[in-house]
């Protein structure tokens, strides 16, 4: 007589993270997904991530970096969107062993993850959703709006990057009465790198992130070609192969033909982040949409100035800190001459913005805010709030 085979109760987990990308996928809202899981996990928190099985070659289920990953199959594509019809139920499942449930937004399936959920609910809303324009973009912009709008209405606590993108968020009417606390983006150390990638003795400035059209790369190029000077280079590194929603490498090659002083570096990982930072003068991240820019603040954790875009959220690093210039969106000529500017700040002064960005914005500190958070939320309190705060939920409550 056979033995039915046994089942095996999946483990207790303190925390389940709900995230559409993860890991190997490379973005902004992934980095944050995963070093909050990694870092909570490393400090002896059971933590689950629930993500897409975005890449057909990855696994359902493994353990990374002491985080256990579930993977939904992805039967379809729509642009940056993944059809899995199975990620709601295994959210639900996963969840229904933990102690809160961690959403990142946007995400399409948030309404319903956290009608359904079996605990308590934090959701991080990173940024709105930006496509670029057609009638399919708009309509799942819409869509993805509204399930955000519910999913934060029904949240036990909101986490935002800043106050600065909360308020100008085109959700600013429901985040205004959510029970809500800004943790900045997690950034990690990056001093101590090689200056492998520089070249000569002029000013190199960089860019590192995906090479999409949000990023606003076509207007740095722009602006960079205007720069008369033959020592001057042009670093850009990111992920162009495997990006959601398509890819303006064709652009950033077509230019690089034209000017030899741009380098393509690709994907960068590990020490050749460090090296990257080592190799560059002053950053620039000219999005056309951007929520807070990881990127920005490691290069200014280095002592290297940015300079970015008027975007709420994009520019919260550089008015923190005070390590950068601020220009408005798709404006090659004053990008040009913010970046000029900023390549003359001398030792001193990038020394004291690297200081001063260190203690804002360094992994720990946004860990010690996270786990204090949940910690609060799964025992009933709700979350960290201020006073205003406390009493903007208790009216929408009411």
């Amino acid at each position: 007589m056979s033995r039915a085979p046994r089942v095996v109760t999946p483990p207790a987990y303190d925390l389940c993270v709900a995230v559409n990308y993860y890991a190997p996928y490379v973005s902004g809202l992934t980095e944050v997904a995963k070093v909050v899981a990694e870092g909570l996990a490393a400090r002896g928190r059971s933590v689950a991530v629930v993500a897409c099985r975005h890449d057909p070659e990855l696994p359902l289920t493994e353990r990374l970096n002491g985080v256990d990953v579930y993977r939904a199959p992805v039967v379809a594509k729509i642009g940056r969107g993944l059809v899995s019809p199975g990620f709601p139920g295994l959210v639900r499942k996963v969840a229904a062993r933990s102690r809160v449930l961690h959403l990142h937004l946007p995400m399409l399936e948030a309404a319903p993850l956290t009608a359904l959920s079996p605990v308590p609910v934090v959701s991080t809303y990173h940024i709105d959703l930006w496509l670029p324009p057609s009638l399919v973009n708009r309509a799942a912009m819409a869509v993805t709006r509204r399930s955000a709008a519910l999913a934060l209405r029904r949240s036990a606590a909101v986490v935002v990057n800043s106050e600065d993108q909360a308020a100008h968020s085109e959700l600013w009417p429901v985040l205004r009465s959510t029970r809500r606390t800004a943790i900045a983006a997690p950034c990690a150390d990056r001093r101590g790198g090689e200056p492998r990638y520089r070249e000569t003795a002029g000013t190199h400035f960089g860019f590192l992130g995906r090479i999409v059209p949000d990023k606003g790369l076509t207007y740095l190029l722009e602006a960079f070609t205007g720069i008369d000077d033959p020592d001057a280079r042009l670093l850009i590194g990111g992920d162009y192969t495997t990006v959601a929603g398509g890819s303006v490498i064709a652009e950033v090659r077509a230019a690089a033909d034209r000017d030899p002083r741009i380098r393509i570096l690709g994907l960068l990982g590990g020490r050749e982040i460090h090296d990257f930072y080592a190799s560059t003068d002053v950053f620039t991240l000219p999005s056309v949409a951007e929520s807070f820019g990881i990127a920005q603040a490691e290069a200014m954790m280095c002592g290297i100035p940015s300079v970015t875009t008027d975007l709420p959220g994009g520019r919260y690093p550089v008015q923190a800190t005070g390590h950068g210039l601020i220009v408005p969106p798709r404006d090659p000529a004053a990008l040009r001459h913010a970046l000029l500017e900023a390549a003359s700040w001398g030792p001193e002064r990038r020394t004291a913005g690297a200081l001063r960005a260190r203690e804002l914005f360094g992994t720990e500190s946004c860990l010690d805010r996270y786990a204090a958070l949940f910690d609060d939320v799964s025992a009933g309190g709700g979350a960290l709030l201020s006073a205003a705060h406390d009493d903007a939920g208790k009216e929408h409550a009411a």
